[in-house]
């Protein structure tokens, strides 16, 4: 069995013929602006992945999609980012779907149909900014829902169909409320904004959303009982649950692929090539730890979150040991032929900057050891 076989037989299995598509582009013109990653994607029917076979859709569950990922991360990295934040609204929707009206079911088999792709709104890229204080708020005027607000950096902001945004809405007595709003990309007052001036990950199209008084109907924004300072509800742990494995996964997928060309590469010390292999699949193997639970387990709750976490911060760890030894272990000359291996390294270390970021849970997750409830901030 050799290197990613599992990985890329569940890609092929569920999107067929995708990553022989990724596979005949070169690296580079997979992380450029305007790669045709996206489209080989939505071609292959990726929109389906995470909606529920019962509703049209592929049906992945989290082991499937978290292996699928990881291959996904090995031939376009850029790709890998911007569909988790695909899967992770679809994953969203899934999940408000069980206690909605019933517009939800009829979204996500729109979504199928039509291989819609969902851009994520949800609060990041502002250091020291709380992840559950969102950029843009929600007010109530007449029968409409209103958003004001952006969000920089958005995965898939060029080639979306929907924005699927965390808002935060006043209630009447003054509280807070966060909410999920629901926004197709063509509704007025919707527009993108170059934001991403990094030649890394640049294929994900990771550019600035700007809403400025699009109106919606009050059904296409689902609040939670969440507040900016509260403990999550199962909407929000259930998403990031999503977001956290399958991030970890992509980025792994990233540090695989560069490990994979130190072993076509052949002339490491054995050692050295089984030391990268052990240290990237251990870190995969906590990732599948947490998914199999979740594809087991009729409730997610907190102690599942905190394993996520665990695993996610554990995979950023053995990226950065794994990515330094792998360009070390290629030599010299492999660096100065070609820019694959310096650029794959800076592209797995994106990990680093995804929220929440480990400064900030580190107090929170020591609280929990003491039998506080989980905060993420």
């Amino acid at each position: 069995m050799a290197f990613l076989d599992t990985e890329r037989a569940v890609l092929e299995a569920l999107l067929p013929g995708l990553d022989a598509e990724l596979a005949r582009h070169p690296l580079a013109e997979l992380e450029r602006p305007g790669s045709p990653a996206v489209a080989a994607f939505r071609e292959a029917g990726g929109a389906a992945l995470l909606v529920p076979s019962p509703n049209t859709g592929i049906g992945a569950d989290p082991l499937q999609a978290v292996r699928l990922q990881r291959a996904v991360g090995a031939r376009c990295p850029s790709l890998a980012v911007a569909t988790t934040m695909h899967h992770f609204s679809v994953a969203s929707l899934v999940e408000a779907a069980k206690n909605g009206a019933g517009f939800e079911w009829m979204l996500l088999e729109a979504i199928v149909g039509k291989k819609m792709l969902l851009a994520s709104g949800f609060s990041e890229g502002r250091t020291g900014q709380s992840i559950l204080r969102p950029g843009i708020r929600a007010e109530r005027r007449g029968g409409e829902v209103v958003l004001n607000g952006s969000k920089k950096p958005c995965s898939l902001a060029h080639s979306m169909d929907l924005l699927t945004a965390s808002v935060v809405m006043t209630d009447e007595d003054g509280a807070e409320r966060l909410g999920v709003a629901i926004v197709p990309a063509d509704t007025p007052g919707v527009s993108v904004r170059p934001f991403w001036r990094s030649t890394v990950l640049a294929g994900a199209e990771s550019d600035e959303v700007v809403l400025e008084d699009v109106a919606l109907d009050p059904q296409m924004v689902v609040l939670t009982e969440v507040t900016a300072d509260s403990v999550l509800d199962s909407l929000n742990v259930a998403g990031f649950l999503w977001f956290e494995l399958l991030m970890s996964a992509g980025y792994l997928g990233t540090a695989s692929a560069l490990v994979e060309r130190v072993l076509l590469h052949g002339r490491a010390p054995a050692a050295v090539r089984a030391a990268l292999v052990t240290e990237v699949d251990a870190a995969m193997l906590a990732v599948e730890a947490v998914a199999r639970t979740m594809g087991e387990s009729p409730e997610w709750g907190e102690p599942l979150l905190v394993a996520a976490l665990t695993a996610r911060y554990a995979a950023q760890d053995a990226i950065a040991r794994t990515t330094a030894t792998a360009l070390e272990a290629l030599g010299g000359m492999s660096f100065i032929g070609s820019d694959e291996g310096a650029y794959l390294a800076s592209a797995a270390a994106g990990l680093n900057f995804h929220p929440p970021s480990r400064a900030r849970m580190a107090e929170p997750l020591c609280a929990v050891l003491d039998g506080e409830p989980l905060r993420v901030g």
